[in-house]
């Protein structure tokens, strides 16, 4: 008797579920008959050139290379890592796919990069399952594929390497040796990818197809709330000295604005920081970088007022507590610890609304209203507005078809510009290039 292949695979898809799933590397996706094919595939439920996209046009297939380098070889000697970047754990953690030995179900090379099982997870277990017909999606996941349809948990994937984690994360004494500073916004990162998958992905039973003009809006709606959540979470972490290294840093300066002391000098007589003064904070005293907050708490009074007062509530008690010279551990651990869970209830609110025109439109508005507020919090703020404004246009200018898009895309591009020479940065000049955008939306 012949059986098909697929009642063949579904036992040993069972059996495999009873053992710990292993990592073996990015060759076992690349046959042009699964995800290595130089173009999509007309009528598949996939692109079928997942792979292709990944090698040729992704940079995390060249993470690896990334810690190679002059640079790379100056951070490990500045950090003392004992050994050369490209063979330190503390690097590979986020610059290649690098599990531990009984991990690796095969031999694969680390110089891959940050290739599919980082973020599909290891694929021994569903590997052949998830190819035969009728296969659904949850029982891949039952067997440790990591659920990257869900923008909650594709958002958490991101940021354990985009933002950190207990044991991998970007801390100041990182960043003082070279690394650059960690942000993050997910649909303009996935556009920078570029995306593999499509959008909108096939319909589920019972569910419509969400149009596909406002995926990037969800992306960064459900994004700006998971990534506000994670950020908590980590300061509630460094402020109770959870880190795996247990080095007892405080307050760690990278939660801090990087350029509230990073910044160039000159005449007293032409600094816009000195102009516009501190605020509550003294003189002197480094800012807290609430950048995942500034633009974010826009989209939260938007869409739900209750649990936007309580995330300013402790949000606010983050920030001034942070932004004075010694922050008390506690104070900042309780606020912080507080505020994760209400962004978490906004990130599932996010994930599964419906987005339109009119709600789109109101969003940019709103950034471009609050101008002044959004470039004085720092360049990173000023930076979240840019990419929040330009995944926004590119879905709202896609449904309404605005007669004057050409001029607004130039405008948000004339954002970005002012933002390539940090030290060049002026709050006022922001402020009034976004209020310009505000002019022209309507």
């Amino acid at each position: 008797m012949i059986l098909c292949a697929s009642l063949l695979t579904i036992p040993a898809a069972l059996s495999a579920q009873k053992e710990p799933s292993k990592y073996i590397g990015p060759g076992s996706c690349a046959a042009t008959s699964c995800h290595g094919s130089v173009k999509p595939v007309a009528g598949s439920r996939i692109l079928q050139n997942e792979y292709s996209t990944w090698i040729i046009k992704d940079k995390h297939s060249r993470a690896y290379q990334a810690v190679t380098g002059d640079v790379g070889e100056r951070m490990a000697r500045i950090l003392k890592l004992g050994a050369k970047a490209e063979e330190a754990p503390k690097c590979l953690a986020c610059h290649a796919l690098s599990p531990s030995p009984d991990q690796r179900g095969r031999a694969f090379e680390i110089s891959e990069g940050v290739s599919c099982e980082n973020c599909h997870g290891p694929a021994s277990g569903w590997l052949g399952s998830h190819t035969t017909r009728s296969w659904p999606h949850e029982k891949s996941v039952a067997l440790g594929m990591h659920d990257t349809r869900d923008v909650i948990r594709r958002t958490e994937k991101c940021l354990e390497c985009h933002l950190g984690t207990k044991n991998k994360f970007v801390d100041h004494e990182m960043i003082a040796a070279g690394h650059p500073d960690l942000f993050f916004e997910l649909d303009s990162f996935s556009a920078v990818m570029p995306r593999h998958w499509k959008t909108p992905r096939e319909s589920e039973p019972g569910k419509p197809v969400e149009d596909a003009a406002w995926v990037g809006v969800r992306e960064w709606s459900a994004g700006q709330a998971v990534q506000l959540r994670a950020a908590m979470e980590r300061l509630t972490w460094r402020a109770k000295n959870e880190r795996h290294d247990k080095k007892d840093v405080w307050p760690e300066y990278s939660e801090l604005s990087c350029f509230a002391c990073h910044h160039a000098l000159g005449p007293a007589k032409e600094s816009w920081r000195q102009e516009h003064g501190y605020g509550r904070r003294r003189p002197g005293d480094p800012a807290w970088n609430g950048s995942r907050y500034a633009v974010f708490r826009l989209l939260a009074q938007q869409m739900d007022s209750a649990n936007a007062q309580e995330l300013e509530k402790q949000l606010s008690a983050v920030s001034g507590e942070m932004s004075r010279l010694n922050p008390d551990r506690n104070t900042v651990a309780s606020a912080a610890s507080a505020a994760a869970p209400v962004a978490q209830r906004l990130a599932e609110r996010l994930a599964t609304m419906q987005y339109d025109q009119a709600t789109t439109l109101r969003m940019l508005q709103r950034i471009s209203d609050d101008a002044e507020n959004i470039a004085l919090a720092d360049e990173r703020a000023a930076e979240q507005a840019a990419m929040a404004l330009d995944s926004l246009y590119i879905a709202y200018s896609r449904d309404a078809k605005p007669a004057n898009a050409a001029e607004v895309r130039a405008a948000i591009n004339g954002l970005f510009q002012q933002l390539e020479n940090p030290s060049a940065y002026n709050a006022d000049q922001f402020a009034s290039a976004l209020r310009r955008i505000r002019t022209m939306v309507r």
